[in-house]
């Protein structure tokens, strides 16, 4: 299958975008009027040292934190000025999460994992089973609906976790370090289902340390104090 082509239609938009924290001589600036485009159908690695900003950007993509200066743009509506029941909601219906932890519910199915963000989107009953089966059946675990993250590989459990990051369409699928905890084949694996995602049109923006990984995708940025240091093409 043909590779997704990135549009000119900006799915996610930092514009002049700073965070602080702190304040007086405590006073820490992670994200430095940052200008960052994330167009439909694009796949964006996200590199940099420890305290370069990433994970700030990571978070403010996300909705999990607010820019103390400029704009956060999420299809076309201006975020940041959301209260934070609309955040949750921005959150649970535009936007899908995969870290390298799983994250899973211990003693819930895989079936009960990835309905559970439909249970807040308020999806009958029927309705969240179907879908649930057919976003397991598309991470390639149709045999493993009924059995609980225990009875998993961590490659499963991070297939189940995907499975739920896709299972409410998002618009924009926001992945940090999802290869982190997996061995050099699990990676592989994981890897090649985000390509597939990729390739089906999903838009996805993922942090990652290695290279290798990186190159995966369509383009790269670096991170360097708090600003995007270099970009290239994957």
């Amino acid at each position: 299958m043909a590779l997704a082509e990135a549009t000119n239609t900006p799915v996610a938009e930092l514009i002049g975008v700073s965070k602080i924290y702190g304040q007086g001589d405590l006073r820490v600036k992670a994200l430095d009027q940052l200008d960052l485009t994330v167009s439909r159908g694009d796949y964006l690695a996200v590199m940099g040292a420890s305290g370069s900003g990433k994970s700030t950007a990571m978070n403010i993509l996300g909705c999990l934190d607010r820019p103390s200066l400029g704009t956060y743009r999420l299809n076309g509506t201006a975020v940041e000025k959301l209260d934070d029941d609309a955040l949750a909601d921005v959150r649970n219906h535009s936007l899908g999460f995969v870290f390298q932890q799983f994250h899973l519910l211990p003693n819930a199915t895989a079936m009960d994992n990835v309905m559970l963000p439909m249970v807040y989107a308020g999806v009958p009953p029927d309705e969240r089973q179907e879908r649930a089966a057919a976003a397991l059946e598309r991470v390639g675990l149709a045999e493993r609906l009924e059995n609980r993250p225990n009875q998993l590989s961590g490659g499963q459990q991070q297939r189940v976790a995907i499975a739920r990051a896709i299972i409410n369409r998002p618009s924009l699928l926001l992945a940090d370090e999802p290869t982190g905890a997996l061995d050099s084949s699990t990676t592989a694996e994981v890897l090649e289902l985000f390509d597939e995602l990729h390739q089906q049109g999903i838009t996805l923006v993922m942090v990652t340390h290695e290279d290798d990984v990186a190159a995966r995708a369509r383009n790269i940025v670096r991170f360097q104090d708090g600003c995007i240091r270099s970009e290239a093409t994957g």
